[in-house]
């Protein structure tokens, strides 16, 4: 199972069509006519087009089925700790190179069919099939064996040590499918998680329906839950204030928060997340395929008044690939200082000035409101931006992160640990992976304190070679009725997970 490791990313994203309904009876509290509801509704901007991640990118499709519907062998909890899912224990042998799961004997799927390790074996096998062709399965290609000595024990064996495989394992790439539940996956989701998928309307809607079945901890009340999509913040905004959704899953207008925060029948969040919006150059054709020029986009952005203008000061400035939460981050926002006059020198040396560039933009509310002010910037620099904004998901993905075509663009890139992805090997970055290849193996096969430093190096030499601009890393907000419950603060895995979700009394 060998093909090259840096690869791919999934997207953060916010984007598509608005609807209607009713959050249902009581929806501005926990207890409609003195009877807690059993529902909810939340109101997401990352609408999937599919139900399959295994052939489709994207952040919206693993949002609203992983931990949900599908359960890998461990997940993620709030702090990025790895904890049991599937797997209610695991054990790595002396060598570090084979992980022995032991399965809980009482998972089965939606189907009522056991969760075995023969499933486990064909879901993995699957994922460095041509069956997969969302290029995160390259997470996999890692695993060397996968033995299943009983009906619940899985051994995996890797071709080298890993220090981050097994926190991988929590993502999309680690979900267990039922062999005979992968006929559509577009349309049907068979899995083992606390939820089942009782209904599907692309570009409107996704409604969960409790399992009674499920063998993990009980989901709570809610026996029913719903991810409503709206293509604009303003509306999601307004069907909270109207009681037609319960919850919005990540505010897409920071600017609105003070008014709900001074709402008492309502309740801010403000947490992190994964997501690093990337302001990312094609290193590899055009214009920014010369160095000194992506150091002069650098020079010449503000990012602290891109974030202030564009997010309403909402989120934090990282300066490379690298979340604080993360083992190996280290603070870069002083390693490109903005220098504007440095940057009209090298605009002149790489001889540029007044250059055109093509800066396409997904058609999600953040990603517009940083163009504009990138934009702005660069013109003073002696750059032309001219900004074409393409519909998120399909127009962007397939021209601009598949075709490559294109100079500049921006996107948040919300994947756990994707700093090897996003400046992988063939991704659409286009940045020459030689410069950090030696360090990332031998940061991963290596001590945990040597796989730290190793990751700080190849996340600092990402920055120094100016190989992209880091604009701000995106904050979790989420805005509620203030009787919901159990909402996560912060966004570190690809799940928005509901089973913890209730209301409260009174």
């Amino acid at each position: 199972m060998s093909r090259p490791i840096l690869l791919t990313a999934a997207l953060a994203a916010v984007g598509l069509l608005a609807a209607g309904c009713s959050a249902g009876s009581g929806s501005t509290g926990g207890s409609g006519g003195g009877e807690t509801r059993t529902d909810i509704v939340i109101a997401h901007t990352a609408e999937p087009t599919n139900l399959d991640f295994t052939t489709t990118s994207g952040a919206a499709i693993p949002q609203a089925l992983m931990e949900n519907v599908y359960e890998s062998l461990v997940r993620i909890d709030q702090s990025g700790e790895v904890q049991p899912a599937l797997a209610k224990s695991w054990e790595l042998s002396d060598d570090r190179l084979t992980y022995t799961f032991l399965l809980d004997e009482n998972a089965t799927f939606s189907t009522g069919d056991p969760v075995t390790a023969e499933d486990v074996k064909f879901s993995y096998e699957r994922v460095v099939s041509d069956d997969w062709t969302n290029a995160l399965s390259a997470k996999m290609d890692i695993i060397e064996t996968i033995e299943t000595p009983d009906e619940h024990t899985v051994e995996i064996t890797l071709e080298r040590p890993s220090n981050g495989w097994l926190f991988e394992l929590a993502s999309l790439v680690g979900a267990v499918f039922s062999p005979d539940g992968v006929g559509d996956l577009a349309n049907e989701a068979v899995g083992s998680g606390p939820y089942t998928v009782e209904k599907f309307t692309r570009g409107q809607e996704i409604v969960f329906a409790k399992r009674d079945d499920y063998a993990g901890a009980a989901p709570g009340t809610l026996d029913e839950v719903t991810f409503r999509y709206f293509g604009d913040a303003v509306a999601a905004a307004n069907a909270l204030k109207s009681g037609q959704v319960d919850v919005i899953g990540s505010l897409q207008a920071p600017e609105l928060t003070a008014e709900f925060e001074a709402d008492d029948t309502k309740q801010v969040i403000e947490g992190t997340t994964n997501g690093e919006v990337l302001l990312s150059m094609n290193n590899a054709e055009g214009v920014f395929s010369d160095q000194r020029v992506r150091e002069a986009v650098l020079h010449g952005i503000d990012e602290q008044a891109v974030l202030d203008t564009a997010w309403g000061g909402k989120g934090t400035l990282i300066g490379g690939m690298v979340p604080p939460t993360d083992p190996y981050y280290e603070d870069l926002t002083d390693v490109w200082p903005t220098d504007v006059e440095r940057a009209k020198e090298l605009i002149a040396e790489a001889g540029v000035e007044g250059e055109s560039i093509s800066f396409t933009v997904p058609s999600l509310p953040y990603a517009q409101a940083s163009a504009e002010i990138v934009a702005a910037q660069l013109g003073e620099i002696g750059l032309n931006a001219e900004i074409e904004t393409q519909e998120f998901p399909a127009v962007w993905i397939e021209q601009t992160m598949t075709e490559k075509d294109y100079d500049m663009s921006v996107v948040n890139h919300a994947e756990a640990r994707d700093l090897l992805t996003v400046f992988g090997e063939g991704y659409y970055t286009g940045y020459d992976t030689s410069r950090i290849a030696d360090t990332a193996l031998a940061a991963d096969q290596g001590s945990e304190e040597e796989y730290v430093e190793g990751m700080k190096e190849v996340a600092r030499t990402i920055t120094e070679d100016a190989a992209a601009g880091f604009l701000f890393l995106f904050p979790n907000l989420i805005v509620a009725d203030a009787a919901v419950t159990g909402l996560p603060e912060n966004a570190v895995s690809d799940a928005f997970a509901i089973s913890g979700l209730g209301w409260s009394e009174g």
